[in-house]
C-alpha cells in the first residue's frame, strides 16, 4: 500500500469510529424496512449482530483499533446486501457504506477475500442468544436486536486513534492473525 493511500486510512478510519454508532442505525433502518429483500435483511442482520459478538476479530477494548473490525465488517455487509438486492435509491446511507468497502479491500489487500468470505458467513452464526435466521423469521427477536442497536447507538463512545503507521501495522496484523483462512 502507498503512503498516500496509508495517509487516506489514517485519515478516514478516526472518521469510521467516530460514525459507527450513526451507522449501525443506517442498516438497522434497512433491515426494519419491510420492502428489503430476504436476501439483504439476512446480511444486515449478521452484520449488525456481528457488533454484538463477544469474541470477534479484534476485541473491542484493544487500543484506538478494538471497534474497527466493527466498522469493517458493517461496509462489507452493506456491499453484500446491496449485491443480494437492497435497493441503493431507498437506503442511499447503506450504499455509501458500501462505498467505503473499497478502502477496506485496498486497506486489507490480499486478505480483503478473507474478510468478505467471513462477512458472507456471519449469517451462520449468533450473538447474545440471537441466530440471523431468528431476526429475519421473527418480529420479537428482530425487535430486541434494534433495541440492542439503539443502545449501542446512544452509548457508543468512539475511542481514539492514533494516526501513526504502527497503528496501521496493528490492525493488519490482527486481521491476518484472526481470519480465517
Amino acid at each position: 500500500m502507498s503512503s498516500d493511500a496509508d495517509a487516506r486510512c489514517l485519515e478516514t478510519f478516526p472518521e469510521w469510529l467516530r460514525t459507527l454508532g450513526a451507522d449501525i442505525t443506517v442498516l438497522a433502518a434497512a433491515l426494519a424496512d419491510d420492502a428489503t429483500p430476504d436476501g439483504a435483511r439476512r446480511v444486515l442482520a449478521a452484520g449488525l449482530n456481528y457488533v454484538f459478538k463477544s469474541v470477534d476479530l479484534i476485541p473491542d477494548g484493544i487500543d484506538d483499533i478494538g471497534y474497527l473490525d466493527d466498522a469493517f465488517v458493517l461496509r462489507v455487509s452493506s456491499a453484500l446486501a446491496l449485491a443480494a438486492g437492497l435497493a441503493p435509491e431507498a437506503h442511499g446511507a447503506v450504499a455509501t457504506l458500501a462505498a467505503e468497502a473499497a478502502l477496506v479491500r485496498d486497506f486489507l489487500g490480499a486478505d480483503s477475500a478473507r474478510l468478505e468470505r467471513y462477512v458472507s458467513a456471519l449469517p451462520k452464526g449468533s450473538a447474545r442468544g440471537r441466530s440471523v435466521d431468528d431476526i429475519v423469521a421473527q418480529p420479537g427477536v428482530r425487535a430486541e436486536l434494534l433495541n440492542d442497536v439503539r443502545g449501542f447507538a446512544r452509548d457508543y463512545a468512539a475511542p481514539p486513534f492514533a494516526r501513526e503507521e504502527r497503528t496501521l501495522i496493528k490492525l493488519r496484523a490482527f486481521f491476518d492473525a484472526r481470519l480465517p483462512r
